[in-house]
């Protein structure tokens, strides 16, 4: 696949997802949508693996990453249905862009990870600024003594979404199974499936599909877009291009997805929503300045030396 083809579909599917997620809770139950979103890509991620003559790797190394990639495949998707349900999908998005962030600040205590700089720690302190603004007035009624809201309820969900997503990225990468792209996301997949069943039957949720056709489009172009092809073409556009350039798809789709939400489903937010959402999308921009900053430091140092 061309290079330019690849970038143009990964910012196309990320800026999309939030608004598929958004639409195909109207048609299931949140953790149904999801679960079947997550069934679905299984079942075409192994064909493709049979296609492509691919075994799913199942020594104990490989097990370890499929595990380490649930906190993100069902924790962090499961999570997001539930917030998106709360929250415009323009938003979801934004608050799902903190993930590098997170991830930046949780790498700072496992060994051997690079510290952060001064623009990394601004960046961090600037995105909790932002989002305090979108949080608005919730944490206002909450500090004294009413219910956190809609909104609040949302934003906790996700959250705690873009934590465990975070978390289970550094983990798989920790792991280092050396799995091919596809056989890492269908072993998550299938490990996934049994939780979202589990985790239904706690919430109460029922398998069902009410009707909405809009719906259940949405959740078939999340299985085969969201899922497998926009993966695909990630790994690809990071085996080509800098890291830099790939990053610019986090500061890119944030603000596609407002727009999208905007003109395809009628979400309006407020002015200090808007500038919480701004700085998030700008806090991104310096994290990034800081990795750059760091990369050129690395360069400076004699070999065999870390920053």
């Amino acid at each position: 696949m061309p290079t330019l083809a690849a970038y143009l579909i990964v910012v196309a599917v990320w800026a999309t997802t939030p608004l598929g997620i958004k639409w195909s809770g109207e048609a299931m139950e949140p953790l149904a949508a999801a679960g079947v979103r997550m069934a679905i890509a299984a079942l075409l991620g192994l064909g493709w693996l049979w296609w492509k003559r691919q075994p799913l790797p199942l020594h104990s190394r490989a097990r370890l990453s499929y595990l380490a990639a649930l906190p993100g495949i069902f924790g962090a998707m499961g999570c997001s249905y539930m917030g998106a349900t709360y929250l415009p999908s323009g938003l979801v998005s934004v608050i799902f862009g903190l993930a590098p962030l997170l991830s930046g600040l949780m790498m700072q205590f496992l060994p051997g990870s690079v510290r952060l700089n001064g623009w990394h720690w601004c960046a961090c302190a600037m995105g909790v600024f932002g989002l305090m603004l979108v949080f608005d007035d919730s944490l206002a009624v909450l500090f004294s003594g009413g219910d956190l809201g809609e909104r609040g309820i949302g934003v906790l969900w996700m959250l705690s979404a873009v934590t465990l997503f975070a978390g289970s990225g550094i983990a798989v990468q920790r792991v280092g199974a050396g799995l091919k792209p596809m056989q890492q996301t269908v072993g998550g997949l299938l490990l996934s499936l049994p939780c979202y069943g589990l985790a239904m039957v706690l919430a109460g949720q029922q398998l069902e599909w009410n009707g909405d056709v809009r719906g259940l489009s949405a959740i078939v172009y999340l299985a085969v877009l969201g899922s497998l092809l926009g993966f695909y073409s990630y790994f690809q556009i990071l085996s080509r291009l800098p890291a830099a350039t790939v990053a610019l798809v986090t500061l890119i789709t944030p603000v596609l997805a407002l727009l999208l939400g905007n003109l395809l489903n009628g979400e309006s937010l407020g002015v200090m929503v808007l500038v919480g959402a701004l700085l998030i999308v700008v806090a991104l921009g310096l994290f990034m300045l800081g990795d750059h900053q760091v990369r050129q430091a690395l360069k400076r140092l004699p070999v065999g030396e870390t920053a």
